[in-house]
């Protein structure tokens, strides 16, 4: 039976076993998904144990850490700067980043559009994947920052230049304005536990028409609350997560999955997730 991971550090109580495990059923595929947490120090001692899996996907630390030991690596990794699925061959490392087809399917399941004035918060390494991926597909993009994260702000506007030819505006979320077609939350701001938070005031939702939310514990952010309260459309990342999983498996295995088997394994992780966090 062929191992798949998910390596990262920490890992805490990850879903990816409980997707990807679904992903293989789907499938008809007998393999093992597991969760491999090991500190950054570790890296090359645990190169092996990483060459004796099928493939896996990275998260935090190793997304941009594992590059160096890469044999190959995808156009779209490339733009990034940064992996999340790699795929094991005779024992070398093959890169791809399958977060910005999990983002750009789950807006595409939801109607959203990119081609509009859409408005990133938060420049981290997801912000810096949102921001360029709306850039190259046509939108006009404003990547909003906090004061400490503005220079961050201001290196993924001169990649956007660079990369794609194409400007990112840069606002300090402080004197953050409107309107935008869409907001995207690429903040931790309103995750669990932390649920009474937004990273943006409610007033400014008034000059949106659109709110997609990466954050996907709780499948409810305060900030997606809000959107629908003022009616409009919100929607929150555990499409994202699931998508790009299965985004991965197309990689790996050459898999095809259906729009509709897709929406029904979000709808399972989100009652999952629930169960799992005492929530109704």
């Amino acid at each position: 039976m062929e191992r798949y991971a998910l390596i990262g550090h920490p890992l805490g109580h990850s879903l990816s076993p409980q997707i990807h495990q679904r992903l293989f059923q789907l499938e008809g595929v007998k393999a093992e998904y597991l969760l491999d947490d090991f500190p950054p120090q570790a890296l090359e001692a645990h190169l092996p144990i990483l060459q004796s899996y099928a493939a896996f996907n990275i998260t935090i630390p190793y997304k941009t850490a594992l590059l160096d030991h890469l044999a190959g690596i995808s156009e779209n990794a490339r733009l990034y700067g940064s992996v999340n699925a790699v795929q094991v061959r005779e024992g070398r490392f093959y890169g791809d980043n399958t977060d910005c087809v999990g983002f750009l399917r789950t807006l595409e399941g939801h109607g959203l559009s990119l081609n509009t004035r859409v408005c990133v918060v938060g420049a981290g390494g997801v912000g810096r994947m949102f921001a360029l991926e709306a850039a190259r597909q046509g939108a006009q993009v404003t990547l909003a920052a906090r004061a400490s994260s503005l220079e961050k702000a201001r290196q993924v506007a001169a990649e956007g230049l660079e990369k794609l030819g194409t400007q990112i505006r840069v606002q300090p979320l402080e004197t953050l304005d409107g309107p935008f077609g869409l907001l995207i939350n690429a903040t931790p701001v309103g995750m669990y536990p932390k649920v009474d938070a937004s990273p943006v005031p409610k007033a400014l939702l008034e000059q949106v028409e659109a709110v997609f939310d990466c954050i996907y514990n709780p499948s409810q952010t305060l900030l997606l609350q809000w959107a629908k309260e003022l009616g409009k459309p919100a929607v929150g990342g555990m499409g994202m997560l699931v998508w790009q999983a299965a985004a991965a498996h197309e990689l790996w295995l050459g898999t095809r999955f259906s729009h509709r088997a897709i929406q029904q394994l979000i709808g399972e992780m989100e009652r999952l997730l629930a169960e799992r966090e005492g929530r109704p």
